[in-house]
């Protein structure tokens, strides 16, 4: 039987329309991977900025200026040049 012409324009309709199918679907894997990534580095935006924000409040709170207010509100009060007592530990002995 030999193979006409009509067969072979079906074989590479079908190869065509084959990888047409391959083509669209990659396609619309990376759209959908795109729109992923959009929503991720997003998300991730709004957590560096409330990161920042929060270290800027830790910052904020670890200052003089805001702990002396707060200790003295609590009945404390900062040490004098006297009040440090030197400890020393013997390291021979047990």
């Amino acid at each position: 039987m030999k193979v006409r012409g009509r067969f072979w324009v079906g074989i590479w309709l079908i190869f065509f329309f084959g990888v047409l199918v391959v083509v669209a679907a990659r396609q619309t894997a990376s759209v959908v991977a795109a729109t992923s990534l959009r929503a991720l580095q997003e998300e991730r935006r709004v957590l560096e900025s409330t990161r920042n924000d929060l270290l800027l409040r830790i910052r904020a709170g670890r200052s003089r200026e805001h702990l002396i207010p707060r200790a003295e509100s609590l009945g404390l009060r900062l040490p004098a040049d006297t009040d440090v007592v030197h400890v020393e530990v013997d390291t021979e002995g047990h």
